[in-house]
Formats: C-alpha cells, sequence, structure tokens
C-alpha cells in the first residue's frame, strides 16, 4: 500500500471539542425529548380520530355554550283506526278458481255500507294470499275496516291497481281467504 507524506490535515489542533468528522458531542437527554414527540403525536391523533367517529356518529354536539342536554321523548306515532268509508269504491277481485267469489263477498261489503265498484276476478287465478291494497295513505283506516269486515285479510299500501283521478281500494282474494262467519 503506497504511503503518501503528512500533510496539515494528519495533525488536527488540540484545541477543537469535535469527535470524528465534524460531530459535536450530544446533548444530554436528547433521547426523551424526541420519545415525548411521539407520546404528544399518539395522543393528538387518537383524540382528532375519537372526535370524528363521535361526529360521523351524530353523537358529540359542537357547541360550548350548550346547556345541559335535555331528552326529548319521543312522540307517540298515532294509530289509525278502523272506518267505513262508503266515498271509497272497492274494487273485489276473484284470485280463485272458486266461481262467484268475487260476487259473493261484493255483496256481503254492499250490506256493510261500503261501496263495491266491480266484481270481477284476477288475471290470475292461482292467488295465494288475499291482499287488500290501497294507494293513498289517507285510505288506511278504511283499508283496515274492510280487513275487519274480511275476516283480517292484511293491508298494503301499493301502487299495484292505481287508476289516477280514482278513490279506490281494491280487494284481491287468495286461496287462503276464509268468508267471515
Amino acid at each position: 500500500m503506497p504511503t503518501f507524506p503528512p500533510d496539515r490535515f494528519d495533525r488536527p489542533p488540540t484545541d477543537l471539542q469535535r469527535v470524528g468528522a465534524h460531530r459535536a458531542p450530544r446533548p444530554g437527554g436528547r433521547g426523551w425529548v424526541v420519545f415525548l414527540w411521539a407520546v404528544v403525536a399518539t395522543g393528538v391523533l387518537i383524540g382528532v380520530g375519537v372526535l370524528a367517529m363521535f361526529a360521523i356518529n351524530n353523537r358529540v354536539v359542537f357547541n360550548p355554550f350548550a346547556g345541559s342536554s335535555t331528552t326529548t321523548t319521543p312522540t307517540p306515532t298515532p294509530t289509525v283506526q278502523p272506518t267505513l268509508d262508503p266515498s271509497v269504491t272497492v274494487i273485489v277481485l276473484n284470485g280463485t278458481t272458486v266461481d262467484g267469489l268475487a260476487g259473493q263477498v261484493g255483496d256481503l261489503l254492499v250490506e256493510q255500507g261500503w261501496t263495491v265498484g266491480a266484481r270481477s276476478n284476477a288475471s290470475s287465478q292461482d292467488v295465494q294470499a288475499s291482499m287488500i291494497y290501497y294507494t293513498d295513505p289517507a285510505q288506511e283506516g278504511a283499508a283496515l275496516g274492510l280487513s275487519a269486515a274480511l275476516n283480517n285479510v292484511p293491508i298494503q299500501q301499493s301502487d299495484a291497481y292505481l287508476v289516477p283521478g280514482e278513490s279506490r281500494i281494491t280487494v284481491v282474494l287468495g286461496a287462503d281467504y276464509t268468508a267471515p262467519a
């Protein structure tokens, strides 16, 4: 290996306080500063995450001036009572193979005060479940009244039998229908 003559860089001054190549001595306690910064950053991130989750779930209110939280009691939903509404036209459809069932049920409803508009066979003769269809939520009471008159046939709000401009309820009789005693 070749040897080179010594120069000024081979003899550093003795009053120089550096160790190694341009490195100053490490100050004491520097590891604790880094650890404390990591703890603070972790706490801040967790706090922001918790507040974000509460805000997403609408469980926290960001109003420091709000007083104590007051609990509100939910308003009970009014129950609809079954009614007899002669202004609503009732359409009776026979979805079974029993001849004349729509006519019999229509006669029964007329005797009870209902306005029956049509008694006919349904487009399908293999309907399994009877159902009363009403289109307007205001007709729910009348549909419940019809259900009570027809041995508690289920009701359903649907636009399946909607005729624009007409207020009517459609009764579809299925294989499960039993006439009231």
